[in-house]
């Protein structure tokens, strides 16, 4: 199988720099086609992010790909959901020199480079809907505010691995979904070909199991090599709490834009691995009743021009002034930012007690239980942990509002009040509310309600436009009406004989 997925990068490395731009000393249209052609290369695709987060593309011929590369690839804006309608669809996908990649997964050696997008009519206007550009205009209101150069930011994705997934949704008479995995508890009684041998993950019992147990490190590190030859700093990847195949696969924080077109890349990495093994992925959060679902937990730090962490300081758990105020300004408006962050109607299944979801708006140290940790580091790597978002969100949309929801509060001085260093989950009503202590939000509605009533945050600095907001609310009202007409298997079992 390794041999499938070796094929690595020749003279010009794929390279990512700071918000996306391109560097003085970047990439070169004459520089790509010379990569290109070292790779043997015989066409070119053009990649980009839907409001969504999904990843989107366009092969097309390797003699097309310079003209591409100076002067952009036109496309239907009406046929991407949510972005254009169709009286003005014409626009433009503008390469970023410096993502240059061979695609690893194409039968026939494939240049790839990611792109913005930008309106033809408006001399080129930038896109205010495209999200790769919202997470741009973030990084300059960063900058351009006083408060630092720049943030960095590391995911933690979880996902599964199936073996067999079936569903059907949207007929009138019938609605189920099965999933199915070698390792799922729900196979101890399986008849298996060669005998059922018995090594099946407890539910809640998958964290770090070693092997006959994780059938699944071989595959893991076929994606971390994947990963590796296409640049990323790789750490260290690991069976995940849930049985049926959960696992988390962690690569090293980076600055804001350089690691939003990671975390695509690595869902696009985890996806095709996964088919070459006759396996399917799923980013899902809650594919699985009564266990724990998938989350992305997310780190943030702000730094100056010549890297010092902003964070580092002498307050609670070793934080700065400014983290402190940071925290307080994403306490302040987590409701809304979870529409970004958790931004399905499955997502609010994860985020329930019991299953190690965090769902309280307060700050901890070491304690799990808050929906911000700042854990335990050396000084230069202080950090606020954002342990709420699910690996569903647009990476670009959800670092920007998060980067957004903390700029607000360090300009307002928005206090989070003391750390809480006791299990919440034992907590009763009373003291939560004496603490000031809230809960997020828990169905998709009442995310998309919070961010309709608190956005001006996300438009400080021009970086989230109300065509964008607007568009986004309806989109998801769309999908929890569509939630709320479809009968489930659970109604039935539960009501069929009321």
């Amino acid at each position: 199988m390794l041999s499938k997925f070796t094929r690595r990068s020749g003279v010009l490395a794929s390279r990512f720099v700071r918000n996306g731009t391109f560097a003085e000393s970047g990439n070169t249209t004459a520089s790509i086609l010379e990569y290109a052609k070292a790779n043997g290369a015989v066409s070119a695709n053009v990649k980009f992010s839907d409001l969504h987060g999904q990843l989107q593309q366009c092969t097309i011929a390797l003699g097309e790909f310079e003209g591409i590369l100076d002067d952009g690839m036109a496309f239907d804006g009406s046929s991407i959901r949510g972005w254009q309608g169709i009286e003005k669809s014409d626009m433009l996908l503008l390469c970023d020199k410096n993502t240059v990649f061979m695609d690893p997964f194409t039968k026939y050696p494939t240049v790839s480079v990611l792109a913005s997008v930008v309106d033809p009519t408006e001399n080129n206007a930038i896109y205010e809907k495209d999200p790769r550009n919202v997470l741009e205009f973030a990084n300059r209101h960063l900058k351009e505010s006083g408060i630092a150069d720049h943030a960095r930011i590391g995911p933690e994705a979880e996902f599964f691995i199936f073996d067999d997934v079936r569903f059907s949704a949207g007929e009138k008479n019938r609605a189920f979904y099965e999933v199915d995995s070698n390792e799922g508890h729900w196979n101890n009684d399986r008849v298996e070909a060669g005998g059922n041998l018995g090594y099946k993950t407890k539910s809640k019992g998958g964290y770090f199991p070693s092997p006959p147990f994780d059938t699944l490190n071989d595959i893991r590190q076929d994606m971390v090599l994947q990963m590796e030859n296409l640049n990323f700093h790789m750490e260290a990847s690991h069976h995940e709490v849930a049985t049926g195949g959960q696992c988390e696969i962690d690569f090293r924080f980076g600055e804001s834009m350089e690691t939003a077109d990671r975390v695509v890349l690595y869902k696009y990495v985890v996806r095709n691995v996964a088919n070459q093994a006759g396996k399917t992925a799923t980013f899902m959060p809650k594919p699985l009743y009564l266990d724990n679902g998938s989350g992305m937990h997310q780190h943030y730090s702000l730094h100056n021009e010549a890297g010092d962490n902003l964070f580092t300081g002498d307050l609670a758990a070793g934080m700065s002034q400014m983290g402190l105020y940071f925290i307080g300004g994403i306490i302040k408006h987590a409701p809304a930012i979870l529409a970004f962050s958790n931004p399905t109607t499955n997502s609010y299944k994860r985020l329930v007690p019991g299953y190690e979801a965090p769902i309280f708006s307060a700050y901890s140290g070491r304690n799990r239980s808050a929906f911000i940790r700042i854990p335990i580091s050396h000084p230069k790597g202080r950090r606020a942990e954002f342990r709420t978002p699910d690996p569903t969100c647009n990476p670009y949309l959800t670092f920007a509002a998060i980067m957004q929801a903390g700029i607000d509060g360090i300009k307002n001085k928005i206090d989070p009040g003391p750390p809480t260093d006791v299990n919440l989950y034992e907590m009763s009503t009373e003291e939560m509310a004496t603490r000031g202590i809230k809960g997020v939000p828990s169905t998709l509605k009442e995310a998309i309600d919070a961010l309709e009533a608190d956005n001006d945050f996300l438009k400080a600095g021009g970086v989230f436009s109300d065509e964008l907001i607007n568009t986004y609310i309806d989109l998801k009202n769309d999908e929890w009406t569509d939630f709320l007409l479809q009968p489930t298997p659970s109604e039935f079992a539960n009501y069929y004989d009321a």
